[in-house]
Formats: C-alpha cells, structure tokens, sequence
C-alpha cells in the first residue's frame, strides 16, 4: 500500500493492482521460444523470467496482481500456481488471464499490450484499485515499486513511465522521453531510429549534474522502461479513446499528448531480455559482477517455485566463476563463467566455458546398461563447449565438440542453431556421439 499526500487522507491507503504483460511469442528470442513462453524462460539457473516482476511487486507490498498470458501459456501457468501461494495471514492473490471465448464460441487472442489489458478490462475493473502498475514479463531489476507510486501520487499523474538514461546502442530499441524540470514528459517516441529523431531526444549535460548521474559516455537518453503506473480512470479513458493496440507503439503518444504524464529516473541496474545475446549475456554477468541482477538480498527476494534438492554433487571438477545449482552432478573435468542449472548432469572429462545450462524439471532413473533413452538427459563423457546456451532436457552424447568452429553469426540446423555467434541447443534436442560443429 502507498500513503496518499493529502493530509486530511493520510490514513487512506492507495490501492495497487499489478498487472504484468506475458503473452508475447518472444520472436527474436527463438529458439529459446519454440518450446517455452518468453517470461517462462530459465533464468539464472533456477529461476524463470516472469518471477522478476511478481517478486519485485511482492516486495513493494503490492500483493494483488494479474498476469496476462497468450503464447504457450500451459508451462506458464503451472509455474505460477506451483510458486505463488499466499495463505489468511500473508494474503495475495496471482491471477493469470488468458484469451476466453466470445458468444460465438470463437477465442478473442490478444493482439498487442494494450489489446491485452482492453480485453481483460472487466476483470481487472473488478480490483478496487486506484492505479494499475503494468510491468514487463520478461525484464530483469531489483525495483522499490513504493517509491514509484509515492512519486506517481505526489505529481497526481495520470501515467508516470519508469525511465533511465541509456547510451545510443540501446536507445534505437527503447522509447524514448523528453521531460521538463518537473520530470513532466513533453514528447514521447517509441524506437526511433533515424539521427534526426534520436538527435531530438539527446539529454544536455545539465541534466547529468542535476540528478547527478554519470553516464559512460555521450550522447544519452533517457529511455522507457516499459514500466507504467495508470491512474484507474485515466487508464480506461486511454483504453476507450485509443484503440489501437500497443501501448508502446500507439498509447502512450496519445497519453503523453494529453498531458499530465511524468517520468520516474530510476538509476538501478535494469535489462529487457530482447535478444539472444542480450539473455546470454544477462545470466552468465551473474557469475563474475555485482552489475547484474541482485539475487543475494534476503530481505528483497527473487521468488520461484520451490524444488527441495540436495545441493550438487561435484566430482575432481576445475571449476572458475561459475554458478552450479542444486541437485547437479558434475563429473566434468573443467566448467569455467558457466551457469549450471537445476538437475544438471556433466559426465567425465568434458569441459564447459561460457555456456547456460538450463537443466531440468526431473530426474531419470538410470537404466541397468547405462544405454540412454528417448527420456534422459545429460552431457556425455569428453566434450568439449563453449559459448552456448543448452535448454532443458537435452541429451549430448560423448565426444561431442560444439564450438562453432565456423564462425557462424546466425544459423538454424537440426537440434543446433547460432544466434549472434552463440551457439544454442533447444529444449528436447538429441546431439549423436562425435557431433562436431
């Protein structure tokens, strides 16, 4: 709950609701996406994307809170019903919407994030809520929500967009703000990619020394987080008025054309897992910085669906800025700035250098030969890989060398494929003995 400003309120709550967008297919995270929703993703190890923004949410004590699913949303949904359970002395809820059936009897799919929160509209309606907080399904943050909607009622906005400043690179894929001394936002564009529009929301040095944030280098701007807070009338004006589908893309041009919209400067770490690389890279940070993700804050932390595993097993293994999760058994010869997730299993004498592993959701009891099954999964005896992402319950036999020897940039095969020089084995995959690549 947020104190309301008014003094003559101050023992009125503000009531939250949070809504949390999880439909997309997460396209230009394919592979990874054949099998999984985006925010169902592995993450870390042990986590999956979505329980970000549900945990961030319960620890800024906003506990009623709607995920809205579409694209393979089974895995999804078993996930959140098996991690977020709240009881009469700590009470939630986590309600997860998906597409229903119109009186024709025909699924009414959701066509973009603010088609999404339109067509769940009388559900969320039914909340008291007096702001919605919309959050992403697939970002990474450790974000105090509080102080988001102190700030949101303070200037009694009707929208107020988490932002941050970001260099060039970034900004070609983010929205970008412009705001006034007040953080009042004056003009909005989502990805803008030619010079003249990025040229136009360029921030002055002036800005730097008055909130005393020091970018890497110049130019900078200050960039959406895809992180809304929605006064509740004004978000069913904007639905109504508006009709289009996306709020990035259509909505919030409208709404910053309305005025009465401000941006919240957040200075945390924050990353949007767009892109192969961009997931790569934000799980193996974990192993050698303090700038990702805070999953050590005992006080703050990242929830997930409990697993009661043994911690890993580890047998005469060299191994170097790595993360190893419960439940592995590691017979490996050498693992270095890998993760390794739950249920991992790394036979004798094979090397791992800068590679996810996913893991698995269960263990297969072994046969009485050793002869693996359709079932098992495991990496055989006397590989060698580097720089790859392995998703869950894959099974690599012995003496196989994935090291895109080629070079590829982008590639699709059978059971392998490259994206942004990093090789990726999908969920199910059976790599043959010898396979070399």
């Amino acid at each position: 709950m947020v104190r309301k400003r008014d003094v003559s309120m101050s023992k009125q709550e503000i009531q939250v609701a949070t809504v949390v967008l999880a439909g997309g297919q997460g396209t230009r995270l394919h592979p990874l996406t054949l099998h999984h929703a985006k925010p169902a993703v592995s993450y870390g190890g042990r986590y999956r994307l979505i329980d970000i923004p549900i945990s961030n949410s319960i620890n800024s004590g906003f506990r009623q809170i709607f995920v809205i699913a579409q694209y393979l949303s089974g895995e999804l949904q078993h996930h959140i019903g098996q991690t977020y359970r709240f009881d009469y002395y700590n009470p939630g809820t986590v309600d997860v919407l998906t597409p229903q059936e119109n009186e024709r009897g025909e699924k009414e799919w959701f066509e973009g994030t603010a088609d999404a929160v339109r067509k769940n509209l009388p559900t969320l309606l039914k909340s008291p809520a007096d702001y919605f907080l919309i959050l992403a399904g697939d970002q990474l943050y450790n974000m105090n929500f509080q102080k988001l909607l102190e700030f949101a009622d303070e200037k009694q906005a009707d929208l107020t967009i988490a932002s941050i400043p970001v260099l060039e690179k970034e900004a070609r894929r983010m929205g970008l703000l412009k705001i006034d001394k007040e953080c009042g936002i004056t003009d909005f564009s989502e990805k803008p990619s030619e010079r003249p529009a990025l040229q136009k929301f360029q921030l002055p040095d002036s800005f730097f020394e008055s909130w005393k944030i020091k970018p890497e280098k110049q130019p900078s701007y200050l960039g959406s987080m895809g992180i809304y807070v929605f006064k509740r009338e004004a978000l069913v004006s904007l639905l109504k008025k508006d009709a289009r589908h996306d709020f990035g893309h259509h909505l919030i041009s409208t709404a910053v054309g309305d005025g009465n919209a401000y941006a919240f400067l957040y200075g945390g770490y924050w990353e949007d897992i767009g892109t192969i690389s961009s997931y790569y890279e934000a799980n193996l940070v974990l192993t050698c910085s303090s700038r990702g993700l805070d999953t050590y804050d005992e006080k703050n932390p990242i929830f997930t669906r409990p697993t009661f595993l043994p911690g890993p097993k580890i047998k005469k293994t060299k191994i170097t800025q790595s993360i190893i999760c419960e439940g592995s058994i590691i017979e490996a010869e050498e693992i270095s700035n890998c993760v390794i997730g739950l249920r991992s299993h790394i036979k004798n004498g094979t090397i791992l250098r800068d590679t996810v592993m996913m893991g698995n959701h269960f263990y297969m009891p072994p046969t009485h030969d050793g002869t693996p099954r359709d079932r098992d999964f495991w990496i055989g005896e006397n590989c060698l890989i580097e720089k790859a992402i392995i998703d869950e319950h894959v099974l690599i036999g012995d003496n196989v060398r994935l090291t895109n020897q080629k070079k590829h940039t982008h590639y699709d095969g059978e059971g392998i494929y490259v994206r942004d020089g990093i090789l990726i084995v999908p969920s199910g995959a059976r790599i043959p003995a010898g396979f070399v690549f």
